[in-house]
């Protein structure tokens, strides 16, 4: 039997599992949901949403690895999104790796909530067809095999709520998973243990009520419409996330995501509106998170926690694939 038909299931949804609910969860979550967790699906590089920062940070680092990997002479990449959602992410690096000159671009995003496999294949029906790409989103569980060959992924990228949804006994096996696909670069954030509070699945404003239990990873939302959700949720410490994929990988970088400017967005709910952020005042705050995102008391209570990691020094040699 082969990976990819032990990975893909037409049906994960299934038997009231972790994974289930998960799914059922981010299906039910509405259109705004999209614009929420990754900014306009229709302005692809305008970063001004609830994690605008964390989101300029992330493509900023996104945009260094395409630019260093074109400079290689490298003309073919391979893109990965585990956890992809409505694909905002995948389609950002594509329309980016065909400007830096990439001719052949695979690239594969997969969500375990059918109905944002389903946003992403319709916001991403015009690239699909583009001379020398390849693109694709599926329904798929993170809690099985990759399908992809041993070292055949040049960019792997697993972000936001997608490993804190994962049962942590399952990280270790997830981890080496994703190793054994990765040929470049990981990149990955999770909530962190000190974080702020979120619904996930939607604005926090339309929730009526919301529990997360630490000791159990069990989150529990109450929303406005009487929907009632209760998700596995962990909060990673930076120890525990380093620890989970330093075996497998090279960790390059492991910092707070999002120290400060998370909790000085005003709030046009509580806050005047001639309260703003001017470019003295920004400036100031990227001062603060350059300072304090890898220091320990602040690390941790960042929004998120951002892990950069390489293919293992010690890992076999693989093809050249220019």
């Amino acid at each position: 039997m082969s990976r990819r038909h032990l990975f893909r299931d037409p049906n994960p949804e299934v038997h009231g599992s972790p994974s289930a609910i998960v799914a059922a969860a981010y299906n039910q979550s509405g259109a705004d949901y999209v614009a929420y967790a990754d900014g306009d699906p229709t302005r692809l590089f305008v970063f001004s949403g609830l994690h605008a920062y964390a989101d300029r940070r992330i493509w900023a680092l996104l945009e260094t690895k395409l630019t260093d990997l074109r400079a290689t002479g490298a003309n073919s990449i391979a893109i990965l999104d585990a956890g992809c959602g409505p694909g905002t992410w995948l389609r950002r690096i594509l329309a980016r790796a065909r400007a830096l000159g990439f001719t052949t671009i695979t690239a594969r995003g997969f969500d375990i909530a059918r109905a944002q496999v389903q946003r992403a294949r319709l916001l991403a029906r015009n690239l699909s067809g583009l001379p020398g790409v390849n693109l694709t989103f599926d329904v798929a569980d993170l809690m099985g095999e990759l399908p992809e060959a041993d070292a055949s992924v040049d960019l792997t990228l697993c972000l936001y709520s997608v490993l804190s949804h994962l049962p942590v006994a399952s990280l270790p096996k997830i981890s080496a998973e994703i190793a054994r696909v990765t040929s470049g670069c990981f990149i990955a954030t999770v909530r962190a243990v000190g974080s702020t509070p979120t619904v996930l699945v939607d604005s926090i404003e339309k929730a009526r009520r919301f529990r997360h239990d630490n000791g159990r990873d069990q989150f529990e939302i109450e929303f406005c419409d009487g929907r009632h959700i209760e998700l596995v949720f962990h909060l990673f410490t930076a120890s525990e996330l380093r620890t989970y994929f330093a075996e497998h990988l090279d960790i390059e970088d492991l910092r707070g995501l999002d120290v400060f400017h998370n909790r000085f967005a005003p709030d046009p709910c509580w806050n005047p509106a001639s309260l703003v952020i001017d470019d003295q005042f920004s400036g100031e705050l990227e001062r603060l998170e350059e300072a304090y995102a890898t220091k320990p008391g602040f690390l941790e209570r960042a929004t998120h926690l951002l892990l950069v990691a390489r293919r293992s020094r010690f890992a076999p040699a693989i093809r050249d694939r220019r």
